[in-house]
């Protein structure tokens, strides 16, 4: 008699949910739709504690765009799990709840996350001398005092999360490459986190970012074309490292694409500082800091050699090695150093001067630093003695 009751009120609701156009025609057709909707449709208006209809309905608008196919294909999982070793009772909604938390996977829950865009406490750690250097290099480009606190911390949780999540990212990229060259050489498996998340790095790693900043209002066409060239570096350098771990044949092409695409992370931060001072993209600016960070990264790539050759990471002078050989890859890099100099020099004349100045000196303050720096190097280029077999210095330095 129960179970009779509870179809006629389904039925209704069904009739309810069709007579109100609330289905698509392809979805009204599907006996199994109507099913699902009306269920739901049950399922909201039963009482729950204090909540009225339209506190669970905005409940509901919030936590939907949150939930994955991936995480519900865990709880599912979970549950399954918890009727192998006990009963379920089914008549009980706490029940489920307890049931369903003891048995959630600590590696699934983290995956569940990943199509929310979310960041840990190592990312943000690692991200922060990005955010130094870039607030006090960029910001002298948008006429803000890198001294006066409420210049940074009015942009500060917008730009820290960006670049939070991007680092995130990028170290899971190194954990792919690293495994990779590990597997080609000794077969070691991958460990739970770093697998599962392939599936993230096939799809669309930065979506989950990009949704972030569209609910802000703060995406626009040119930060997502930074996205595809984030991904886009992200793909190289799993390409060439593998090809250069297995001694494949790799093009200057696809390098000097990778190292110009390597510092999508500024540009991102940059375009967003425009966005979130709401005035147009100077042109002029963004190239001429294009030429600056190509000659950074090659610098930064320089000075990080021995460790990127241990590390099996992308780095130009690897790259060259391996296309051009030992002997003439330092002629062939600083062929291209040459010319982006000549480039900058060039861009620099149409800037203003002040700022000219004030940037010049900041490359001066970041050389004098050491480390990373955001403007190129003063003085002369230092390039390391090449490693010529890769395989026996990572033996040397085990």
């Amino acid at each position: 008699m129960e179970e009779l009751r509870r179809l006629e009120k389904l039925q209704s609701v069904v009739s309810a949910v069709s007579s109100r156009g609330l289905l698509t025609s392809d979805h009204e057709s599907s006996s199994s739709s109507s099913r699902f909707i009306s269920d739901l449709v049950l399922f909201l208006v039963q009482p729950c504690g204090d909540l009225d209809v339209e506190s669970k309905l905005v409940l509901v608008s919030d936590f939907i765009p949150k939930v994955s196919g991936r995480f519900l294909d865990e709880i599912s999982r979970s549950i399954q799990r918890g009727d192998d070793s006990k009963p379920l009772n089914t008549s009980s909604v706490e029940s489920q709840k307890r049931s369903v938390m003891d048995n959630v996977d600590p590696y699934a829950a983290q995956k569940a996350q990943e199509d929310v865009a979310m960041v840990g406490v190592d990312a943000m750690k690692r991200a922060n001398s990005t955010l130094e250097d870039f607030s006090r290099s960029y910001f002298m480009f948008h006429h803000l005092e890198v001294s006066e606190p409420q210049s940074i911390f009015r942009y500060l949780p917008v730009l820290s999360f960006t670049e939070s999540y991007i680092y995130q990212m990028d170290a899971l990229n190194e954990k792919i490459v690293r495994e990779s060259a590990c597997e080609s050489r000794v077969n070691c498996s991958s460990h739970g986190w770093n697998a599962g998340s392939r599936v993230l790095f096939e799809t669309d790693p930065l979506k989950p970012l990009g949704d972030v900043l569209e609910r802000e209002g703060l995406l626009t066409q040119r930060i997502q074309q930074e996205f595809e060239s984030g991904k886009e570096y992200w793909a190289l350098e799993r390409k060439l490292c593998h090809a250069l771990s297995n001694k494949n044949k790799i093009c200057v092409e696809d390098v000097m694409r990778a190292i110009h695409l390597k510092s999508f992370d500024y540009r991102v931060l940059n375009l967003l500082l425009y966005k979130l001072r709401g005035v147009e993209v100077n042109e002029l600016h963004m190239e001429f800091l294009s030429v600056s960070e190509f000659l950074v990264e090659v610098a930064d790539d320089l000075f990080d050699y021995e460790d990127d050759v241990l590390e099996n990471s992308f780095n130009v002078l690897r790259m060259f090695v391996g296309i051009f050989g030992p002997s003439n890859a330092p002629t062939e890099l600083a062929k291209r150093i040459s010319a982006a100099e000549e480039k900058y020099e060039e861009i620099m004349k149409s800037l203003d001067p002040h700022l000219s100045s004030n940037y010049q000196r900041r490359c001066e303050e970041a050389t004098k630093e050491g480390g990373k720096v955001s403007g190129p190097s003063l003085g002369t280029w230092n390039i390391p003695a090449v490693i010529s077999d890769e395989d026996a210095y990572r033996a040397a330095h085990r």
